[in-house]
């Protein structure tokens, strides 16, 4: 409880440790918060029955609160948002002058502040992708303090969890991509870092992973862990192995 994960990918899709984390934190009872910017709400249920979990029913009995992103920019670029409740859209700022979070994170915080009767084992904050805001318009400055603040109140105040997916290449020219996710490799727990494979592609192994634990952010003069691994994705699971023995090489 009360940890960091940042999913990172370089020349390759993640997605599927985000789908991961989805399906094992319903599953574990925990109260999930998804701000998910780069799918429909339907592409992550049709994943998320496969793993068997089903979001809809998440939704109905309260355990999943989902943001659809694409809807929602498109609802505030056409004018066709609806002030819920009094409430303003938690992408509110694509449609305003300064690039501020704060809607987003008031979002987040009412989602995740336990009511009187829930009782949910602890709450999960899971983004899909960070790299999304910076598309739309916000700051780097802006997007660290949204992830700032909600580190302090998930992590800190509510001993929860906060898992983050961000794309990255070194070669990229993006600089404002890049010093986030510098930024918040500094600030995570624990690392998994997806990249494909310097060789190109391969059809029994679709990437490495490196796992980095931040033990380092404990203060003590220990090194960071680091492990790594070749994977395949498979139709419900993904296999994990040694570099260099796939069952194709072996």
């Amino acid at each position: 409880q009360g940890k960091f994960t940042l999913l990172r990918d370089t020349r390759t899709d993640g997605s599927f440790l985000v789908h991961h984390f989805l399906s094992f934190y319903l599953r574990a009872g925990c109260k999930v918060c998804f701000v998910a910017l780069l799918q429909s709400f339907s592409h992550y249920n049709i994943v998320a029955q496969k793993l068997g979990v089903s979001l809809a029913a998440a939704k109905e009995r309260g355990q999943l609160v989902f943001l659809e992103g694409l809807k929602s920019c498109l609802d505030l670029l056409f004018g066709e948002e609806e002030e819920q409740s009094g409430q303003p859209s938690p992408l509110q700022f694509i449609s305003e002058s300064a690039s501020n979070l704060k809607a987003l994170f008031d979002f987040v915080q009412t989602s995740l502040t336990p009511a009187g009767s829930d009782s949910w084992k602890g709450p999960v904050l899971l983004v899909d992708d960070l790299s999304v805001l910076l598309s739309l318009g916000a700051t780097p400055v802006a997007v660290l303090d949204f992830i700032h603040y909600c580190r302090v109140t998930v992590c800190s105040q509510l001993k929860g969890n906060i898992v983050v997916l961000v794309h990255s290449n070194e070669d990229s020219e993006d600089e404002e991509n890049e010093l986030v996710v510098n930024s918040l490799c500094h600030h995570s727990d624990l690392i998994l870092w997806v990249e494909g494979l310097a060789t190109g592609f391969c059809k029994d192994v679709h990437g490495q992973i490196k796992i980095i634990k931040r033990v380092s952010l404990e203060l003590t003069a220990e090194q960071d862990l680091v492990q790594i691994y070749q994977y395949k994705i498979q139709d419900k699971n993904v296999t994990f192995f040694a570099r260099g023995l796939s069952a194709a090489v072996l």
